[in-house]
């Protein structure tokens, strides 16, 4: 799988507020825990308690 970004939206994304940044971040790593695997889950749980 390929990701590639514009450079208009990298420029569009270095101009959003750093607020901004760190609500897409979180709102990527709810989406990523939510598709995650159950073992994979149970495993990063008990590296980070």
């Amino acid at each position: 799988m390929l990701y590639y970004k514009t450079k208009e939206q990298i420029e569009e994304y270095r101009n959003k507020s750093v607020r901004e940044k760190l609500m897409w971040l979180e709102a990527q790593m709810e989406f990523f825990y939510k598709a995650m695997p159950e073992k994979a889950k149970r495993i990063g749980e008990r590296l980070f308690s």
